[in-house]
């Protein structure tokens, strides 16, 4: 198919609007705490030690699940920011689309059930994270919903690279801007947790099927670590080597 020739006539990307390229993903997966320059960041900043490196505690890759249709935005749209927030953070993150049926797969075969690699921006308002008046202890104190899932909380996009046109999973700069300030700057061979364990972790916790989104986690530079959060005007580009660029703006 990829060698054969295409009817479509070709336009100019300047005369078209770009959607989503998957508009209602089955399962969004987001990996979290996954780059080592991100980890340590945030540890400095929360004044925190160290943490070890999971792999050496035993540990396994750790996803949370956002909403499909309601967080799901393009390329070039205008995102408003969620009106009971005012801590909404930026979090630049490659993502793979599942492209064949995946269940109970070995690291060694999983890059075999992806179709490709795109770019998410996981949106998260950070003063949501804790319930108030809940106990430290309880296992109700977290609001993922309000934290993760609000309206227009994953810009997606521009498209989806065939995973064969793309050279090193694990060797892929990444970067993103806030207007015209650089604020995340390293590369997947941060990963803690490498794509390939990722989807073998997953695959045994739930059957991964076409269309299924991994967003593989983001590196350091996010606003929590600097006090710095986005208001309405702020112009965001998510760029990741070999796939392009990703821009969305924000209002209120």
């Amino acid at each position: 198919m990829r060698a054969g020739k295409c009817a479509a006539a070709a336009l100019d990307l300047s005369t078209v609007q770009l959607l989503a390229p998957i508009l209602y993903p089955g399962t969004i997966l987001c990996a979290g705490a996954n780059y080592r320059d991100h980890v340590a960041e945030m540890s400095k900043a929360l004044n925190l030690p160290p943490e070890p490196d999971p792999h050496e505690l035993g540990l396994k890759p750790w996803h949370f699940i956002k909403a499909s249709a309601a967080c799901v935005r393009g390329p070039g749209s205008r995102i408003s920011l969620p009106a009971y927030s005012k801590r909404v953070d930026w979090e630049a993150e490659i993502a793979v689309v599942i492209g064949r049926e995946c269940r109970d797969v070995s690291v060694d075969t999983a890059l075999d059930f992806v179709a490709g690699v795109s770019i998410v921006n996981d949106l998260s308002a950070r003063d949501h994270l804790r319930r108030e008046g809940v106990a430290a202890d309880s296992p109700f104190r977290y609001d993922w919903v309000s934290q993760k899932s609000f309206d227009g909380a994953l810009p997606f996009g521009p498209w989806i690279c065939p995973i064969d046109d793309i050279g090193d999973l694990g060797n892929l700069g990444i970067r993103l801007w806030v207007n015209e300030e650089l604020m995340q700057d390293s590369s997947s061979s941060n990963l803690i947790f490498s794509v390939a364990e990722q989807i073998s972790h997953l695959s045994t916790r739930l059957t991964l099927r076409p269309g299924d989104v991994i967003a593989t986690g983001t590196p350091a530079g996010c606003g929590a670590a600097r006090g710095r959060f986005l208001k309405p005007g702020d112009r965001v580009s998510v760029w990741v080597e070999g796939v392009g660029v990703l821009i969305n703006e924000f209002t209120d």
